[in-house]
């Protein structure tokens, strides 16, 4: 086993999510070990926030991402707010590497996105209508982060193929 990669989806979406799933044939396919939370309940809460309950979703990730960390080198990845939780926890927990697709730089009163100093790998939509590209390229830039910017919206949904292939690079450059 090279590692394992906990590989989050974003709100309102699931852990069959297209893009998770082709990350997650990439990882199998280069041997580490994967798994994908499920965070389907926590997004339904929209008493909490228009986010579901994010608080919550954050404190998940931390759990399964200490417990993967205790056993070997470990890998976050995520979509959307699941990239933003993947950022956050990396600041918790010691983690080999960062996969963020269409990352939200600031989401209202919620922290800026912020992770640890560990390679990260991003790909964007040019035509996000959620987050803008330039938001993204200038927290990228900061961070000499690898970034890939795509055309496409938020969704991703005409790259889950570069996605993969972003993800691939990532994990065989840590791998090395």
């Amino acid at each position: 086993m090279k590692g394992h990669c906990i590989l989050s989806h974003g709100f309102e979406s699931g852990p069959d999510a297209t893009k998770v799933t082709a990350l997650a044939d990439v990882a199998e396919r280069l041997g580490w070990t994967h798994e994908r939370p499920d965070y389907s309940d926590l997004d339904a809460m929209h008493e909490v926030s228009d986010l579901g309950d994010v608080p919550t979703r954050l404190q998940r990730l931390l759990q399964i991402a200490r417990d993967a960390a205790a056993r070997g080198p470990l890998i976050l990845a995520g979509s959307s707010l699941g990239a933003w939780i993947s950022a956050r926890v990396s600041l918790q927990v010691p983690v080999r590497g960062l996969f963020l697709m269409a990352p939200p730089v600031s989401m209202g009163p919620a922290p800026g996105l912020d992770a640890g100093n560990v390679p990260t790998s991003i790909i964007h939509g040019w035509h996000d209508e959620l987050i803008p590209a330039a938001q993204v390229v200038a927290w990228a830039a900061a961070r000499d982060a690898q970034l890939l910017l795509v055309n496409d919206s938020h969704r991703l949904s005409e790259h889950v193929q570069a996605s993969a292939g972003a993800f691939e690079q990532l994990l065989v450059s840590l791998s090395a």
